[in-house]
C-alpha cells in the first residue's frame, strides 16, 4: 500500500523533467543528476601536435589555442566547440558556435554542433530550428532528428518529438539511444508501460549505454517494482559501480516524498545527445 501511495504522488507530482545529456560514449553511473560524464582517464604521455588529448580540460587547452589563432577556421572552432561542450563549459560552447556559424555560414557541421550546444544551454526553441538547418528533408540525419526530438520532448511536445524518432530509428533501426530518449518521452507523458517497452529494447542492444540501464531501472521503480529496478540498475557490474547505480535510482525515486514544506522535486531522467 505504501508502494502503491508513493507512485501516485509521483505520478501526480509536476511534470517529470528531462535534462539533456552529452553523448552515448564510455559513460557510467551519474555523477550529476542534470548530466552524465564520460569515464575518460587523461593519458599518461602529453598529446602530440595531430592527436587530441582525451581528457576533456587538456582538449579544451589544446583546441582553444588553434582556435586563437584563427577563429574564422571551421575546423578548429568545431573541435574547441566539442571540446568545451565535453569539458561541461556550456555556454562558452555555444557562444564560440555562435561566431563559428556566422563566420561560416552554411556550413552544416558548425550548424549541428551549435544546435546541440543550444540544447546543452536549455534554448530548445532555437536549438531545434538550427538543427532544421543541420540537415535537409531529403538527406536527414538521425542524429540530429533524435536531438530535435529531445528538443520537442523538453518543450512538452511529445507527440511531434516522437515522430522525430520514429523518422531516426528508420535509419538507424534499434539505435539504443534513439529508443531510450523514445522510452522517456513516454515517461515524460506518464505513459510507464509504453516507456519499459521502449527502454528494455534499448537495453538488449549490445551498444546501450549506462545511462539506457539506469532510465530502464527507474521506468520500473516508478511503477512500483522496486527490487526488479535494483537488479536491472546493478546487473552485471563492478561492485562500487553497481552501488552508485542504485544510490542514484533510490534518490531519483525519493525525490517527490520531501517533508511537507520541504523542496519537492520530481525525478530526473537523462536524454541522449548522440555526436
Amino acid at each position: 500500500m505504501r508502494q502503491r501511495i508513493r507512485l501516485t504522488r509521483l505520478l501526480a507530482s509536476t511534470s517529470l523533467v528531462a535534462t539533456l545529456a552529452m553523448g552515448l560514449g564510455g559513460c557510467t553511473a551519474m555523477s550529476k543528476l542534470s548530466e552524465v560524464t564520460g569515464s575518460v582517464a587523461p593519458r599518461a604521455d602529453a598529446a602530440s601536435a595531430d592527436r587530441a588529448p582525451t581528457d576533456p580540460a587538456r582538449a579544451v587547452e589544446a583546441h582553444g589555442e588553434r582556435y586563437r589563432a584563427n577563429p574564422r577556421d571551421a575546423d578548429a572552432a568545431l573541435a574547441y566547440g566539442q571540446a568545451l561542450r565535453a569539458n561541461g563549459q556550456r555556454a562558452q560552447a555555444a557562444a564560440v558556435l555562435e561566431q563559428a556559424t556566422i563566420a561560416n555560414p552554411g556550413n552544416k557541421a558548425l550548424l549541428a554542433q551549435y544546435g546541440r550546444a543550444l540544447a546543452d544551454n536549455g534554448n530548445f526553441q532555437q536549438a531545434f530550428d538550427v538543427l532544421s538547418k543541420a540537415h535537409s528533408p531529403d538527406n536527414p540525419d538521425w542524429r540530429l532528428l533524435s536531438v530535435q526530438g529531445t528538443a520537442l520532448d523538453q518543450m512538452g511536445r511529445h507527440e511531434e518529438a516522437r515522430s522525430y524518432y520514429a523518422s531516426a530509428l528508420k535509419i538507424a533501426p534499434g539505435d539504443p539511444g534513439v529508443l531510450s530518449n523514445l522510452g522517456l518521452s513516454y515517461m515524460l507523458s506518464k505513459e510507464l508501460p509504453k516507456a519499459e517497452e521502449a527502454l528494455r529494447q534499448a537495453y538488449a542492444s549490445p551498444r546501450a549505454s549506462a545511462r539506457v540501464r539506469q532510465n530502464l531501472g527507474l521506468v520500473v521503480g516508478l511503477q512500483g517494482r522496486f527490487a526488479e529496478a535494483e537488479t536491472i540498475v546493478k546487473a552485471d557490474l563492478p561492485p562500487d559501480q553497481a552501488a552508485a547505480n542504485v544510490a542514484y535510482l533510490k534518490e531519483m525515486l525519493s525525490r517527490s516524498d520531501a517533508p511537507r514544506g520541504g523542496s519537492k522535486r520530481t525525478p530526473v531522467a537523462s536524454l541522449s545527445q548522440p555526436d
